[in-house]
């Protein structure tokens, strides 16, 4: 008889099934794997769409007609490569991050390591400061430089050299949170240990500290380069003329117009640098965990988990 009924009852609906199913407490968390996965698609799709008509051989962005290189190197007006806006945008967008990354990054470092050594009331004050950058509205930073370089600091002429000072000052506070984080969890033990040895100070900074900092220094540089390159604010208010027109500036004025493909060509570019300063990042860490014998976990979790 039990096992009549059990055949006679009706099956559980679709809805029934997904119900139990994400209500079941044993089962992995498979409700936050698709909340992830349909996030990455709402965030992934906009930009693939975007890259593809970069792509398209028609002056269409909405209708796909064939695959050409047309709007990066082809078209002889309007193309990234022969169109003059566009060349100066891109060229001043990577000219200011990788000065930006050259700079800011070494004095982030030497601060972090300055304030994590620090004791007393004013390193308090100081590390508060530093931190202040972080939480300040961008366009109240990009006023505050302008109105800097216009009336304080005039003989900084606005351009690109008010820009690179404007990009390190934003940049330094991200060097200095990245790097601090990696110096707690290293601690002083193997600082005192080499000078225990006979090692300086100085001996134990450039032979333990940066060796052991390499990887978290290396991700600073990628970050800032990447923060950088997608600047707007502090970008625009310091831009003077259509040479230090950087590329988010240039896509929201031309965008507004009659945009063309060219302009998803050269915000495809800009994708394509930030996407290879992660894939450098990630194949120095790679590397980093080849030479200290690390077998748990992956260089590219360690990269999406920020783990320096």
């Amino acid at each position: 008889m039990s096992v009549d009924a059990a055949l006679a009852r009706p099956r559980p609906g679709v809805l029934q099934r997904v119900r139990g199913w994400l209500a079941n407490p044993w089962a992995e968390p498979r409700a936050l794997a698709v909340f992830t996965w349909l996030y990455i698609a709402w965030s992934l799709i906009p930009v693939i769409i975007a890259v593809q008509f970069s792509f398209n051989a028609g002056r269409s962005r909405s209708t796909w007609q064939g695959f050409s290189l047309r709007w990066y190197i082809s078209d002889p007006d309007l193309s990234v490569l022969h169109d003059p806006s566009l060349r100066l945008s891109l060229i001043q967008s990577l000219r200011l991050a990788a000065l930006t990354m050259l700079v800011a990054t070494p004095i982030g470092v030497a601060l972090a390591i300055g304030l994590a050594r620090w004791r007393g009331r004013a390193a308090q004050a100081a590390n508060f400061l530093m931190l202040f950058p972080l939480v300040t509205p961008e366009i109240v930073m990009g006023v505050s430089l302008f109105l800097v370089f216009t009336y304080l600091y005039d003989f900084v002429p606005l351009g690109t050299w008010a820009q690179f000072l404007g990009h390190v000052t934003f940049s330094i506070s991200f060097v200095v949170v990245i790097i601090r984080g990696r110096l707690f969890a290293i601690g002083r033990d193997y600082e005192e240990a080499a000078m225990d040895l006979g090692a300086s100070q100085v001996e134990a900074l450039r032979r333990v500290l940066l060796p052991m900092l390499a990887p978290a220094i290396f991700a600073s540089y990628m970050i800032v380069f990447a923060l950088s390159i997608d600047d707007f604010v502090i970008s625009q208010f310091l831009s003077a003329g259509a040479e230090t027109i950087t590329i988010p500036v240039r896509l929201y004025s031309t965008a507004r117009l009659a945009p063309s493909p060219a302009l998803n060509a050269l915000a495809s570019l800009m994708l394509f640098a930030t996407l290879l300063a992660i894939t450098i990042a990630g194949l120095f860490l790679r590397a980093a965990r080849r030479r200290q014998a690390i077998r748990k976990g992956s260089a590219v979790q360690d990269l999406a988990k920020l783990e320096f």
